[in-house]
């Protein structure tokens, strides 16, 4: 999968433009290497499109810990979205995630994640269009 194609899957499944797709995503990628360990994050990044491998490397080794209202007001303030364009498009990255890398792969950076992650991150189910 390359970025146009992350991009546009993004933009399908939030109901969002290109151009707020790829805010959202990038926002995404840069809050969840925050929020999972260095090394996690990088091994991310190697399997993500090249064009976005840069907003998946987190700034640190450790991971910092934040709940789901902070990553998404992280996301929102980085996208210069609203919270519920934030949360939508959060959802959109990791449905993407899920179906762009590996299994094995997806479920180490989700197995990162507190519990309350869940509603953002299902590793079970099929890509659902919501409504937006």
């Amino acid at each position: 999968m390359d970025q146009d194609q992350f991009i546009g899957a993004v933009a399908r499944r939030c109901g969002a433009s290109a151009e707020q797709a790829t805010a959202v995503t990038r926002a995404t990628l840069t809050t969840l290497a925050e929020r999972i360990d260095g090394g996690e994050a990088r091994d991310l990044a190697d399997r993500l499109p090249e064009a976005l491998r840069a907003y998946a490397f987190g700034p640190a080794e450790a991971a910092e810990t934040f709940g789901l209202d902070e990553f998404v007001a992280r996301v929102g303030g980085r996208a210069d979205v609203d919270a519920v364009a934030a949360r939508d498009g959060v959802v959109a990255v990791f449905d993407v995630l899920r179906d762009a890398v590996d299994p094995a792969a997806y479920a180490q950076v989700v197995a990162q994640l507190p519990a309350e992650y869940g509603d953002v991150v299902d590793q079970s189910a099929p890509f659902v269009r919501r409504p937006a």
